[in-house]
């Protein structure tokens, strides 16, 4: 973000980078958002293991002491790191997150942060998002994976966001969300080639043999996997895995929190489901915990008022889906900042979501659609 101090019209709140963050602009977010306090002091620490974007917790001590107003919040902000930015800036993922919280958060039914200021610059991208601190509740680890109870927890939120806008045409109007009839054309084979091609040349021996024909399998049959899908559509998270939700702890904290809606789509609900129980929990639990595990999200979309799309449909989609993990980790690896914990985690999502493909035979289902 450099220094460009921008404001946007009728917010009157300026976007800032977080070094940049002062009492007195705390101040003014907080009397926005309902909190009449002074700040007087503030601290940030950076906190979290984003890559496209960057999250602080600021401590904050006010002048007439520290009740009727938060003790910390929860700002995020874009990547520093220029290759991630200019990720979450191609990707539309910023303007995105952005216009989630003040468009659809009330809407979407899961629980999500409450946000106290949003702001984004459509021009430069910079922006500045300010939310409740949900600790003593924890984030999830995609390398170390979650419960089973935890997954329940998960899939029960996604079947409320799934429910939530299931069928909506009006969805389809909103050009910032991925995938709708007015987004920009999404990335296609060509450059999913590219970033597999990238990817092998990158990594080398640590890729597993058995991974490269599911390579190739996407890489050739991507329209068909992206944009094959002709049922019913709804929103989806789109990168749905733990390291994207708050887990409340025996200290406190609700007991699943979402966060992290840069890829906020419009698709069919396995696209989350198969993304998620492909890496969340170990291929062993997966497969003894799979079906009744979909059998509950799919009774709790249909509890939600969800019609027309049987259990039968939900296993197909989640074959036809189980691309999804291990296609987010060889694309993601190669258009983010490079890191040791990014490369852990990304070649446990590939890997993850190969056992996947490979448990529901689903390079051949791709091959016949």
């Amino acid at each position: 973000m450099g220094d460009r101090h921008q404001t946007r019209d009728g917010v009157g709140i300026p976007i800032l980078p977080p070094s940049a963050i002062t009492p007195d602009w705390m101040t003014r977010v907080l009397r926005q958002a309902g909190f009449d306090r002074v700040v007087s002091d503030l601290s940030a620490k950076r906190v979290g293991t984003g890559q496209v974007g960057e999250s602080y917790r600021f401590s904050l001590t006010y002048r007439d002491g520290p009740d009727g107003g938060p003790a910390s919040v929860v700002g995020k902000f874009p990547a520093s790191d220029p290759v991630s930015r200019s990720a979450g800036v191609n990707y539309g993922n910023y303007v995105r997150e952005v216009n989630f919280y003040r468009h659809l958060q009330s809407s979407a039914l899961i629980a999500t942060p409450h946000c106290l200021h949003a702001d984004v610059d459509e021009t430069s991208c910079d922006f500045v998002l300010i939310m409740e601190d949900l600790a003593p509740a924890v984030a999830g680890d995609q390398t170390r994976g979650v419960s089973v109870d935890q997954a329940a927890l998960a899939l029960a939120e996604a079947a409320k966001l799934h429910a939530s806008h299931w069928a909506d045409p009006m969805i389809d109007e909103l050009a910032w969300i991925t995938d709708t009839q007015s987004a920009p054309k999404s990335v296609e084979q060509d450059v999913v080639g590219q970033l597999w091609r990238g990817f092998l040349d990158r990594y080398g021996d640590r890729v597993k043999p058995d991974c490269l024909p599911i390579g190739e399998a996407v890489v050739a049959h991507y329209a068909k996997f992206r944009h094959g899908y002709s049922g019913p559509k709804c929103l989806i998270h789109m990168d749905f895995r733990p390291d994207n939700m708050m887990f409340g702890t025996s200290l406190g904290g609700r007991p699943i929190t979402v966060v992290d809606w840069q890829s906020l789509g419009l698709g069919c609900c396995t696209g989350d489901v198969s993304y998620f129980l492909a890496g969340a929990v170990t291929p062993d639990e997966r497969r003894a915990h799979e079906r009744p595990l979909l059998r509950d999200y799919h009774d709790r979309l249909v509890s939600l008022g969800v019609s027309g799309y049987s259990f039968d449909d939900l296993w197909r989609d989640y074959a036809r889906n189980s691309f999804a993990l291990f296609n987010m980790g060889f694309c993601a690896s190669m258009v983010v900042e490079r890191t040791a914990r990014g490369d852990d985690m990304f070649f446990q999502m590939l890997e993850s979501g190969a056992t996947l493909v490979q448990d529901l035979d689903a390079v051949a289902l791709l091959k016949a659609l």
